[in-house]
């Protein structure tokens, strides 16, 4: 989703002196010898194609969703055509306070739904918190702390009276390094991030709102997601980009956090603006239909990513519930749906079933996290922070009260800083340079990034610059800061209270200045970054993905000039991912380097408490740092391939993404994935393996029930009832369900109207009973991939002098020709004092340890020998067992 005043939306906010990062981008999306060793991954016989796959399913209340539903479905029953149209249509782009809202139903009480950004705070308004980016959630492998997060953001959208929060994302998972908004998420690997997907969800709603997981599928990267943008940067392409997949890369991979999503009861899923082998993702019948709402069984409603739907019946019968914002064009007053759904339900063409099962879902979704209790008023406007505006922005009408100003903070800062220190990564510390003591002769701080915005933290839209600290990366997965606290400001404050002496330089290019206080200092703490974004901005030639893996403002020269003068040299990173660190780990004046990712608004304070050790660093990596690009095997398409045609991205490197490319390659990483050290040290010990007593696995067979029709009859001969009523006022451009005509024809103003359609798919409008996947039968899938088949214990003693956390982490070896050496399947965050021990357990389940097959539709648990490992990262694993 994106939005930026119309001179903003190509931005170019070029810097002069910016370097390291404008070297010409590498021209195909998978190195040579990185491609999967499995024949299937990537190839096809011609052009990618996804299959056909109709009726769209319809929700059945499945899992704990049968109150929902029951409610959702008498609510349902009383509505008009007219008024189900109007619940899953938007009314256009800034017609309303939110970035998004539907139509409202006022004859029973049920307003319009507000839809807001962002996954990490709430957007556009003020007196919000800025969370931590969901990447560093990832790096605090901490349940506990995801939870707490989204139940802060989530209580933060319902006291602005937000219905759905557009997040978690587990869309971009993070393929390739230098995807853009890879920081909205958590990690490229799978396991991690559906875990935290799901903790985020059920602490999002906790709070009384609607979750909503995104961007679903396959949307890897920023450049030709959208044809329109990439035009707009001089991309001649006439469709959005094609992420072409094979199926047991899908399942295995990106299909994974998604799954345990839907079984954290998740309320709405948005579908993203790419194709999947050449299908819209709002519009792909096999993704949509088969897989989330089939498979997985999804309850919840599908809404269009803003833009992202390319038609009208096609989109409603391929599974889509939700066009958002509700216009084909931003402010256009044209919809695929309001007034045409209105005709397509009318004439036949989708079937009322459908409208019904689009309608239940939303409404169903609404009782399921409790709005009908938790539903406060809109309080706020996306388009302004004036107090006093017009409700309709975009026509300037209904002039009055539209921000109240509703501090919603409460004492989440708090939080917020715990997370910020939580979550950063110490990986290099020699001879326990770290922690400081705050006591140090002469303290120097170095760097752009260690500093204030000039603008002020809030003063680039959507933080589209890399101006000041970067503590939130760009895009409209931002919030706005209510105070962003530097590094430059805790430490001084840490220093000063201390009598000490401090000073810092946060221009990058200042040389001279830089060399004398850098040969002064006894301790040079230095600040560096590397942002990325969403792809509707441009800052300083990244159209949204990084064009490289350097550090940004010159930070690579910092580095090297103040190290070169100072032996003491601390490198602090705020970085949207890896960058490029080998000139740095080897050398002797840098003593220590620390990843602290987006910390968010209370950033300085979270590395001060890191620095000065009032925290003991127990963070680990949620990605790995390679030496080079190349290390990581797979890149992104820079360059369109198919000439005007649709880009097409290949995902040949299969499952073998991050870690597990590294791994498959035989590459050293620099810093491995999982990988964080201490200022203690841990030993491992004692493990344990047992076996869980359970039955075999049964696919799932039958069928579902028909499709309830809710609505009763209706007449598709009098259109008068489906007119404007008299003396009714329309707000200009505001999408509205009425019929544009006295008549069907009239109405749906199609030269071709009420001819055969050869584009009604085969077996779309059948509601009898489907028969039901075998990988399914709940939310998140077959309910026996979840049964426990090992419990693994394991003892972790605190061998240093300081308390500490450490996470053990699992791994297994499914042990297939094809498999990836390891993959994560467990973890636990655990607070040890000194000389104690603790225990680690995890469950190891019937879905950990399958694979997918492709030639049944189904997991299965391959013959091939089954190792798991224990240790404190991918690459130290000293504890293993076979599983018999």
């Amino acid at each position: 989703m994106q939005w930026l005043t119309g001179a903003l939306l190509v931005a170019t906010s070029f810097v002069n002196a910016q370097d390291g990062n404008t070297t010409a981008p590498f021209p195909n999306a998978t190195y040579p010898n990185a491609t999967s060793p499995n024949p299937g991954a990537g190839e096809t016989s011609g052009p990618a194609f996804s299959p056909p796959k109709y009726p769209s399913p319809w929700g059945s209340g499945a899992g704990n969703w049968s109150a929902a539903y029951q409610k959702a479905r008498a609510f349902v029953s009383q509505l008009t055509i007219l008024e189900k149209v109007n619940i899953t249509t938007g009314v256009g782009w800034q017609e309303e306070r939110c970035v998004g809202q539907t139509g409202a139903v006022p004859r029973l009480g049920f307003r319009s739904l507000c839809m807001q950004d962002s996954p990490l705070g709430v957007r556009d308004t003020d007196y919000n918190s800025a969370f931590p980016a969901g990447v560093n959630v990832a790096a605090t492998f901490d349940r506990g702390l995801a939870f707490a997060r989204g139940e802060a953001m989530g209580s933060e959208h319902r006291g602005k009276g937000v219905d759905v929060q557009l997040g978690p994302v587990a869309g971009p998972l993070g393929r390739s390094p230098e995807g853009g908004r890879n920081w909205e998420g958590f990690s490229p690997d799978p396991a991690l991030t559906g875990i935290m997907m799901a903790q985020t969800i059920q602490g999002i709603q906790s709070a009384g709102v609607i979750a909503c997981a995104k961007h679903y599928i396959l949307n890897e990267q920023e450049h030709f997601r959208q044809a329109p943008e990439a035009v707009g940067y001089g991309y001649m392409i006439n469709d959005s980009l094609s992420s072409n997949i094979d199926d047991t890369t899908l399942h295995e991979t990106y299909l994974w956090p998604f799954a345990d999503a839907v079984r954290a009861g998740v309320g709405s899923i948005m579908c993203s603006y790419n194709q999947i082998n050449n299908s819209y993702g709002c519009q792909n019948s096999y993704t949509l239909n088969y897989l989330l709402k089939g498979e997985l069984d999804f309850q919840g409603f599908v809404m269009s990513d803003w833009q992202a739907q390319h038609s009208g019946f096609g989109s409603a019968l391929a599974g889509m519930d939700m066009s958002m914002p509700g216009d084909v064009l931003f402010d256009t007053g044209t919809s695929y749906w309001g007034s045409n759904l209105t005709v397509a339900v009318l004439n036949g063409t989708v079937p009322e079933w459908r409208l019904d099962d689009m309608a239940t879902r939303i409404v169903a979704a609404w009782y399921y996290v409790g709005r009908d209790t938790s539903q406060v008023p809109i309080n706020f406007d996306s388009w302004t922070t004036d107090t006093f505006g017009y409700q309709h922005y975009v026509v300037e009408e209904a002039y009055g009260l539209i921000n109240e100003h509703v501090d919603v903070r409460d004492e989440h800062g708090t939080l917020i800083r715990q997370i910020g220190s939580a979550s950063t990564v110490l990986l290099k510390n020699n001879n326990s340079a770290l922690p400081l003591t705050g006591r140090e002769k002469f303290t120097a701080v170095f760097g752009n990034d260690a500093g204030d915005n000039p603008y002020g933290p809030n003063g680039c839209p959507d933080r589209g610059c890399d101006n000041g600290t970067l503590a939130m990366a760009w895009g409209s997965g931002t919030a706005n800061f209510p105070y962003l606290v530097t590094p430059e400001t805790a430490i001084q404050n840490e220093v000063v209270g201390n009598n000490g002496v401090f000073q810092s330089i946060t221009d990058n290019f200042a040389g001279m200045q830089i060399q004398m206080l850098a040969s002064q200092a006894s301790v040079a703490i230095v600040f560096v970054n590397a942002d990325a974004g969403e792809g509707y901005i441009n800052v300083d030639g990244n159209e949204g993905d990084r064009n490289n893996l350097t550090f940004w403002q010159g930070g690579d020269v910092l580095i090297q000039n103040v190290s070169a003068l100072c032996n003491n040299t601390i490198v602090v990173m705020h970085t949207v991912g890896p960058v490029l660190l080998s000139n740095y780990t080897e050398n002797p004046n840098i003593t220590a380097i620390l990843w602290a990712g987006l910390p968010g608004e209370q950033s300085g304070n979270s590395i001060a408490d890191i620095l000065y050790g009032r925290v003991n660093p127990g963070a680990k990596l949620p990605f790995t740092f390679g030496a080079s690009r190349e290390d990581y095997g797979t890149d992104l398409l820079y360059i369109p391939n198919n000439g005007t045609g649709a880009p097409q991205v290949s995902f040949s490197e299969g499952n073998f993404i991050d870690y597990r490319a590294f791994d498959e390659a035989n590459i050293t990483p620099l810093y491995e994935f999982g990988f964080g050290l201490s200022y203690t040290t841990f030993s491992y010990s004692d493990f344990q393996v047992n076996k869980v007593n359970v039955g075999p696995y049964t696919p799932t067979t039958g069928t579902t029930a028909a499709a309830p029709i809710l609505g009763g009859n209706f007449s598709t001969n009098d259109t008068s009832q489906y007119q404007f009523p008299s003396n009714f006022t329309a707000i200009p451009l505001y999408i509205y369900p009425y019929l544009n005509g006295t008549t069907l024809e009239e109405a749906a103003n199609e030269t071709d109207y009420g001819s055969p359609s050869p584009y009604l798919p085969a077996g779309s409008q059948d509601g009898s009973p489907q028969p039901l996947p075998a990988a399914g039968g709940a939310p998140g899938g077959n309910p026996e991939l979840y049964d426990v088949l090992y419990q693994v214990r394991a003892t972790i003693t605190n061998t240093g002098s300081v308390p500490g956390d450490e996470v053990p982490q699992l791994y297994v070896s499914l042990g297939g020709p094809y498999d990836p050496k390891l993959v994560l399947r467990g973890f636990e965050r655990l607070s040890i004092q000194p000389g104690s021990s603790a225990t680690f357990t995890a469950d190891i389940t019937r879905r950990d340890i399958s694979n997918w097959d492709t030639s049944v539709q189904n997991w299965v648990v391959t013959s091939a020998a089954k190792t798991v490992y224990v240790g404190s990262s991918s690459r130290d694993l000293p504890l293993s067992a076979p599983l018999s």
